[in-house]
């Protein structure tokens, strides 16, 4: 069985107009949004343990190698 969830009345009506406009349950797009924020959240916190582990083993460039690296970048959108 599922948990009950209380959210503000503004989310609801939008939730409400979004569920008519695509013939899908209220709960179903609640379900997506709150799969899809915590997939990006786990993804985030994960990568930045994973920077904090790498910079404390040094594993990291000085500010004017990235620099250089950013140049090269802008210069290859140009």
């Amino acid at each position: 069985m599922g948990a009950t969830l209380t959210i503000r009345d503004d989310l609801s009506k939008r939730l409400e107009r979004l569920a008519k406009t695509t013939k899908q349950s209220k709960s179903s797009l609640a379900s997506q949004a709150i799969e899809d924020f915590l997939t990006v959240q786990e993804w985030h916190i994960q990568a930045i343990k994973e920077g904090v582990a790498a910079a404390d083993k040094g594993d990291f460039v000085s500010h004017e190698e990235a620099v250089v690296e950013l140049k090269k970048w802008s210069r290859v959108a140009s």
